[in-house]
């Protein structure tokens, strides 16, 4: 209780309901006293005033004074789970591990009060929000619900409020692995109303405009001896035969996509692998021992440094101007109509719902693009993410052209060309005559020099350098890309356009790759360097396993193309000849169809046949072992970050670990490149200190 300072307390206040029986069910409403954009949390003053007027209903029962218990939330939202800023502050494992004891209780309690509990999930149910559901008896939802996940593991913890002992029981042990696991890991993939009730997670799913009397006419008539069918519910056969198989392979997936970094996805797979047996008592305390050992942990810590830099400095970035300096933009043109032009087209119409542009050099060229656009349109429509009309109208917005004049009215134009700083400055010197005077220019360049590009431009100061990150409609972050020219109008447009295409944008200087690709070169460079001094490609993959990232370093080469790859590294190490490394032979690999063999998994285990032939008398003969390869990646890492700082690339580390884990998939546990450097021991030995002042280290360290 004394972690309660500053906790905003989600009250629990009843009120009777007579359903239409004269049965009577005793309604909690939690609520916070807050409107939505506060959800309801879970701190340890709401759990205990929510376990006493549990106890109060439960003597009310007890009495014959109710027939039901009902739990529902404030408007459009029931509980966003625990309060995390309060579980950051717990101060030692016992404290942890009373946290985990007193949500059991608490919430457990709900499936032990003499009559039926139901829980009506009304809106936005996150965590011990859907925990809240798990320990009631029965569960409704709103169609129009925000969403229900259990996202722990995404934040380096588990479920530990019944999550991982009742879901698999409930719903099956594969589902429930999709639910604790596979989704977290997916960016955090929440389910709709639709797929929980599909699922099992909630019995019946009622529309929004009723949703509270249907869901009390419902509870009326369960009271009343109505079956509730729970088809995916385990049975014997499942929990002997298939539960280990799914559990196993569950295993298998996990090692060949995260590696064994992680900690909270294999604990919560214990978890659920334990859950096929004992008791619902014994399964709690596993959690509550689960629970206590990750929230006092070094991944958990760094989680929440990477939770509070997503959810708040990603939205009011660094360095952007005032939004009443922006343009408005009501046309968009983009110059080239490949496949990253056409990504770019679709994200804007759709976002946007302005018309877009887009012109390439032959019809044929650009017929190929708005088929494409329309395309995928679509596919949009067919998945019920559009309707028919909203797909038509935004098929009619899409133009295409060779005719580079109808740029005219366009108040933003992207080019999407070639990297290569003379084409770009051709398409530019060109557009520039065409567009209104205050029109604003945008490169998508991922390494070359804004300024340069904008050189022979009559006004270079409406430049900036818009860089997206493939696959454009997933990866969050925009770096916007600010030159010595470039006005705070411009400035100001770029960051609300980038707000209104639904992507974080972080400010960056003009320098060689700016923060992503200029580490990701590091990291890439590094690895090159490994194999050319003659150190297996497999091998080489597995030492940056304790990285932590989402694959190995010749994985994120093939996906972000050969070419491309070698272009970057062209580009650093001519600017820093000393620092990174390149090889020419990089291009000859760059020329073949495939370069690398791959396992199903995705993994590299080796080069192609063309790419050995290729690469015949380049390889030298002095391996590298996996520690001095993990070495050398970590103080280069360590080295070029503290360079960036100085150099002022970006204001703060903060905003280069925002810029990994939004551009690069870096993970949460780590908390981006800086924390996990300051662990790791590679920012003392490069310069003497640490990036965080004490470093970002869990409850067990300090």
């Amino acid at each position: 209780m004394a972690l309660t300072e500053g906790e905003v307390i989600t009250h629990s206040p009843v009120r009777d309901i007579r359903l239409a029986s004269g049965r009577v069910l005793a309604l909690i409403t939690l609520d916070n006293g807050r409107d939505h954009t506060r959800p309801n949390t879970l701190g340890p003053a709401t759990l205990t005033e929510l376990g006493e007027t549990l106890d109060g209903l439960k003597n009310r029962a007890a009495a014959g004074e109710i027939q039901a218990v009902g739990i529902t939330g404030k408007q459009y939202i029931l509980a966003a789970g625990a309060d995390l800023s309060d579980i950051s502050r717990v101060g030692s494992k016992d404290n942890a591990r009373l946290i985990a004891q007193l949500g059991h209780k608490v919430l457990g309690s709900l499936s032990d009060l003499g009559v039926p509990s139901f829980a009506f999930v009304n809106g936005l149910a996150l965590g011990g929000g859907v925990e809240i559901a798990l320990n009631s008896t029965y569960r409704t939802v709103d169609a129009s619900a925000a969403a229900l996940a259990l996202p722990e593991v995404f934040l380096g913890i588990i479920p530990g409020w019944g999550g991982a002992y009742l879901l698999p029981n409930l719903i099956g042990i594969e589902n429930a692995l999709e639910v604790v696991i596979s989704n977290p890991l997916k960016q955090n993939r929440m389910l709709k109303p639709q797929q929980a009730h599909d699922l099992g997670i909630v019995d019946e799913i009622f529309p929004a405009a009723n949703f509270l009397e249907d869901s009390l006419a419902w509870a009326d008539a369960v009271l009343g001896g109505r079956k509730v069918e729970r088809r995916n519910a385990p049975g014997k056969i499942e929990r002997s035969v298939k539960w280990p198989v799914a559990i196993k392979m569950a295993r298998g997936m996990l090692e060949s996509k995260i590696g064994t970094v992680p900690r909270s996805p294999y604990v919560a797979l214990e978890l659920l692998e334990k859950a096929a047996r004992g008791s619902k008592a014994e399964g709690f305390a596993r959690e509550d021992e689960a629970l206590a050992e990750l929230v006092t942990g070094d991944q958990f810590a760094a989680s929440m440094y990477a939770f509070d830099l997503v959810q708040k400095r990603a939205k009011h970035p660094v360095g952007a101007p005032d939004k009443t300096l922006a343009k408005k933009v009501t046309k968009v043109g983009i110059i080239g109509a490949g496949l990253m032009a056409s990504q770019f087209a679709l994200l804007f119409v759709r976002r946007l719902q302005v018309p877009v542009l887009i012109t390439d050099l032959d019809q044929a060229r650009v017929d190929k693009g708005v088929a494409y656009i329309h395309d995928e349109i679509g596919k949009l429509e067919a998945k019920g993410r559009v309707d028919a009309d909203t797909a038509n109208k935004l098929r009619g917005l899409v133009t295409g052209t060779t005719d580079k004049s109808l740029y005219a009215d366009c108040d933003f134009v992207i080019e999407a060309v070639f990297e290569e700083v003379g084409v770009k400055q051709q398409v530019f010197g060109e557009i520039e005559k065409i567009v209104a005077e205050n029109a604003i220019l945008a490169t998508n360049t991922s390494s070359l020099s804004v300024a340069e590009i904008g050189s022979k431009l009559a006004h270079p100061e409406r430049l900036v350098g818009f860089h997206f990150f493939n696959p454009v409609a997933v990866m969050p972050l925009i770096e916007i890309v600010k030159t010595d020219a470039t006005t705070d109008a411009a400035l100001s447009t770029a960051f609300v356009v980038a707000k209104g295409l639904g992507k974080n944008a972080v400010l960056t200087a003009d320098a060689p790759g700016f923060v992503v690709n200029r580490l990701l070169a590091k990291v890439m460079g590094e690895a090159a360097r490994a194999v050319y001094e003659g150190t297996p490609i497999a091998d080489v993959e597995k030492a940056f396993g304790p990285l932590g990232l989402p694959m190995g370093p010749f994985q994120l080469i093939d996906l972000v193309g050969w070419k491309v790859a070698a272009h970057v590294q062209d580009t650093m190490v001519h600017a820093f000849p000393d620092r990174f490394y390149a090889n020419e032979n990089f291009h000859a690999l760059a020329e073949l169809d495939q370069v690398v063999e791959k396992d199903k998994g995705g993994r590299v285990t080796g080069w192609t046949k063309a790419a050995e032939k290729a690469l015949k008398g380049q390889l030298g003969s002095t391996p590298a072992s996996a520690e001095e390869i993990l070495r050398r990646v970590q103080d280069g890492l360590a080295q070029e970050i503290r360079l960036m700082l100085d150099e002022g690339v970006v204001p703060e580390v903060e905003d280069i670990d925002l810029c990994l884990i939004l551009g690069a998939g870096w993970p949460f546990i780590d908390g981006g490149a800086s924390p996990y450097l300051d662990r790791e021991g590679a920012s003392e030995r490069v310069f003497g200190a640490t990036f965080h002042t004490p470093p970002i280290r869990g409850i067990a360290h300090s």
